[in-house]
């Protein structure tokens, strides 16, 4: 069993609102989350929350402000500090009080811990000796407050009729703000490359390394698979930009948008980066330095960390273990059963109640996001009902007020979002002169209204959890990832982290199957899917190609499951096999 030296999981993003303000509540304990930057509105609204709440002072930043998104999320980033920093003072005090949040934290705490065992070396529980006085006021370990930013979510902004600078655009406003702020954290990369974005980061000193190697704001890099890892750890390496972990993400992921694989499994992903984690490091620390030079930067006097972890679908201590101990992960990500943590994010409690009595057929891989990409979601949020009520008024879509997702140009010169009534409206017309067969024209239409305004779905339970009053238009776009099935109990920070480690269950009774083949199911549900649609249009043979490389990569992951369970767990291999026999498309030739 690995030791380290505090929790080893972290708390990824959790959609726009949920884990806005999750910092506060898990980092006083050591333990480490990921804020969304995308909606600086939602944040301006929330900063003026907790500056009432703390009683800190607030200055709105009003859209009329020149540069108002990065200076309001530079802002709540600060905020966001200030008011960890609060609680953890609060935190370091109740050292005299049995029973206090500081043995909370202590009893959060892995076994098998660095930090744990430190405590124990000072006599916590037993006296409150000064020595230990001196430490917990100096050196207790506080969660990171991380951010992230969705690379694709970087469209041009404009003032006046003009667009604007290429740096006033959103992505690049939001790193210009997690920049500009106090934050000594990361910022993860998510949803793809973008060499322009990389390119900006060099323009902001807190992302190159001092004489002693530290990274003041370092670089965490979401990826699917190791060539993505590799190539794009040397293109920031070549800018002299480190990147100190990559954050490798399972099919069925942590909720929200998914960007599966052409097939590859999360097994052999994790193996391929298991086996060449040493190349990773060796290749990309080569041309860093290099860089540095070149920038005439100082040389570390130590060599820079790199971490590897992963997350999406893991369930159980045995899972989180095999992950930390066969795989040599650094952390595991744990992020949809907190969603049924409201000690942690911030969620109203009709849309908790949903997830806890929500069951496998509720949870389902959607095409509600306007992005086009496949997003997480479960049956019978406010938002969605909304939706499908408006729609059979004859009133599909929505007005779109903040706009973050405009991207489609189909009807317009200027772009706009797939779930406005704008482009809904237009793209229903088109359907009507289309003279489809009905059940054609059903999937259609069902496919045109699904699009969903996640802008304003993803924040408002947080308002909500707040009191803070919304229109009755707005309603809840929930995004939880199909894991969230098995559990049904809400829950607090402590049962979940004890679940985490073992120390307790919350696992629904019944059938659960293992994380690897839960992932494996869905790809074959898509595999199937594409499989269908391409019979019907055997002459595309762009798609031909591509399920050929999907089966193959299919095949070689069932391959792999089967070598690794093996004698070890038979249960797995015989799990393994009885869901194959469900899918006879496997066995057709391409």
């Amino acid at each position: 069993m690995k030791i380290f030296e505090g929790h080893s999981f972290h708390i990824p993003v959790l959609g726009v609102g949920y884990s806005m303000d999750t910092a506060v509540n898990v980092a006083p304990f050591g333990i480490s989350s990921v804020i969304s930057l995308v909606d600086d509105s939602l944040m301006e609204t929330i900063r003026e929350f907790y500056c009432k709440k703390f009683d800190l002072p607030f200055t709105a930043i009003s859209k009329k402000v020149d540069d108002h998104r990065a200076k309001r999320i530079t802002s709540y980033l600060n905020t966001m500090e200030e008011v960890v920093n609060k609680k953890v003072e609060s935190l370091k005090t109740s050292l005299m009080n049995v029973g206090g949040e500081l043995e909370k934290y202590y009893d959060m705490l892995p076994e098998a811990s660095e930090l744990k065992a430190k405590f124990n070396n000072l006599g916590f529980k037993k006296s409150v000796t000064e020595e230990l006085k001196k430490w917990v006021n100096e050196k207790l370990p506080v969660g990171a407050i991380d951010v992230n930013i969705m690379t694709k979510l970087d469209q041009v902004n404009k003032k006046d009729g003009e667009e604007l600078p290429i740096e006033y655009n959103d992505a690049h406003a939001a790193l210009r703000g997690f920049a500009n702020s106090n934050l000594s954290s990361s910022l993860v990369l998510s949803a793809g490359m973008s060499p322009r974005l990389y390119s900006y980061i060099e323009n902001f000193k807190d992302f190159f390394p001092d004489i002693s190697g530290s990274i003041k704001k370092k670089i965490i890099l979401k990826v699917s698979d190791f060539r993505s890892a590799l190539v794009q750890g040397k293109m920031l390496a070549a800018k002299g930009l480190w990147v100190s972990e990559y954050r490798i993400e399972s099919g069925v992921n942590c909720g929200g948008h998914a960007f599966p694989t052409n097939g590859v499994l999360f097994g052999p992903i994790l193996d391929e980066f298991r086996l060449n984690r040493q190349k990773l490091f060796d290749t990309c620390v080569e041309v860093y330095k290099t860089a540095l030079k070149k920038k005439e930067l100082s040389q570390p006097t130590a060599e820079p960390d790199m971490k590897i972890t992963a997350q999406g679908g893991v369930g159980n201590a045995e899972e989180h273990n095999l992950l930390l101990d066969h795989y040599n992960m650094d952390s595991v990500g744990w992020g949809s059963p907190f969603m049924l943590v409201p000690e942690v994010v911030s969620i109203d409690t009709e849309t908790i109640n949903l997830l806890a009595d929500g069951k496998e057929k509720d949870y389902y891989y959607s095409g509600l996001s306007p992005l086009g990409v496949p997003f997480n979601s479960i049956k019978g949020a406010s938002m969605s009902n909304l939706r499908l009520a408006m729609a059979a008024d004859g009133k599909a879509g929505m007005p779109c007020t903040k706009g973050f997702l405009r991207f489609n140009t189909e009807f317009t010169e200027q772009p706009v979002c797939t779930a406005s009534r704008k482009y809904q409206s237009k793209k229903l017309q088109e359907l009507e002169t289309m003279n489809l067969p009905e059940a054609e024209y059903k999937k259609a239409y069902d496919k045109i209204i699904e699009r969903e305004c996640l802008c304003i779905g993803l924040g408002i339970s947080m308002l909500q959890s707040k009191g803070i009053a919304v229109k009755e238009n707005e309603k809840v776009t929930v995004c939880p990832g199909p894991n969230l099935a098995y559990f049904s109990k809400i829950s607090s920070l402590k049962e979940m982290v004890d679940h985490i480690y073992g120390r307790i269950n919350l696992l629904d009774n019944g059938y659960r199957p293992h994380m690897f083949l839960k992932e494996l199911s869905m790809y074959l549900d898509i595999f199937k899917e594409r499989m269908e649609a391409f019979q019907k249009n055997t002459d595309d043979v762009k798609e031909k190609r591509n399920l050929v490389k999907f089966k193959s990569n299919l095949m070689d992951g069932i391959e792999y499951y089967k070598n690794f369970f093996g004698e070890k767990k038979k249960e797995v291999v015989q799990e393994l096999e009885k869901l194959i026999q469900n899918y006879s498309v496997l066995n057709v030739e391409l």
